[in-house]
């Protein structure tokens, strides 16, 4: 069994906790999950069984899109609803749709995040996430991320004291994370916030649609239909640029030479080398040797 299975992570598991228990459902050992999902996040998380598990670094680079809820009048110290309060303050007033909405335009494009102090990214061989439990802030280091396109959702005109919420759908890069986007935001607005829920609706080409629950799962096992909840691999590297080549360069590639550099290759790319519509390889520009370019991955030598 090769390929993807686009899986919709529920609430309560973390990503390893689906890697483990795919593993017994499908009774397979080489099993990958494409980028960790907190346990209280739900959403799309593409699987990759098999040889896929080569690519699966490709679907993690690739772009996110999610819909989470901001919440003013407080913030935590995860930057989520789960965490202790750290600071609160009353919305006063009102604020009205078109001054989120501004906010919101100010997040797009490339914007520079230091990563929440419960986070995974790690500091002298240290997750962030160990220190914070110990209660000892460190130095982070901020990140550039790009914000594709950050949409105000619903279809509410202001914000009140009772209700000082509102939803947002945000496509962005590798990296962003957007329970610091949701405190971001709160303080463009003139208040402590936090992001009170998060989902995840599409990583790299998969989307909530394509998705299988756990039970979904669970039923193609049990009617030995398993295959059917398998994508192609090359779905995972959709985003990237593709060569075709015949069966005598193909022999090349599953071999893992170095080959002349073809005219119109990309300028900083990595290329899908793909033969009767099967990605073989993934090759680059060598970095040493002028018009040569060399494997990244042989994904198939058969």
């Amino acid at each position: 069994m090769n390929g993807i299975l686009p899986l919709w992570k529920p609430r309560g598991m973390t990503s390893h906790d689906c890697v483990f228990k795919l593993r017994k459902l499908l009774r397979t050992k080489k099993v990958g999950h494409t980028g960790t999902l907190d346990p209280e996040v739900s959403g799309v998380l593409p699987i990759c069984i098999g040889r896929a598990t080569k690519v699966a670094e490709y679907i993690t680079d690739a772009g996110k899109t999610y819909e989470g809820e901001v919440t003013l009048g407080y913030s935590t110290t995860t930057e989520d609803a789960w965490g202790d309060v750290v600071e609160r303050k009353e919305v006063e007033g009102q604020i009205d749709r078109s001054s989120v909405e501004e906010v919101l335009g100010a997040f797009t494009g490339d914007i520079i995040q230091t990563p929440p102090m419960f986070s995974a990214v790690k500091v002298n061989g240290k997750r962030l996430y160990e220190y914070a439990r110990q209660g000892i802030e460190v130095e982070r280091p901020s990140r550039k991320v790009h914000i594709h396109e950050l949409e105000l959702l619903g279809s509410w005109d202001r914000l009140d004291r009772e209700h000082p919420r509102f939803k947002f759908k945000v496509s962005c890069s590798k990296g962003t994370y957007v329970r610091t986007l949701a405190v971001e935001i709160g303080k463009k607005l003139g208040y402590p916030a936090h992001m009170s829920a998060l989902t995840r609706t599409r990583s790299a080409s998969f989307t909530e649609e394509e998705c299988f629950t756990f039970e979904e799962v669970e039923e193609y096992v049990n009617s030995d239909r398993a295959e059917e909840l398998i994508f192609p691999l090359e779905l995972g590297l959709s985003h990237l640029p593709k060569m075709v080549i015949n069966d005598t360069l193909a022999k090349k590639v599953k071999n893992g030479s170095r080959l002349d550099e073809p005219k119109d290759w990309p300028q900083d790319s990595e290329v899908v080398m793909e033969q009767d519509g099967r990605a073989i390889a993934i090759y680059k520009r060598h970095p040493d040797k002028a018009e040569i370019i060399k494997p990244v991955k042989v994904l198939f030598n058969d």
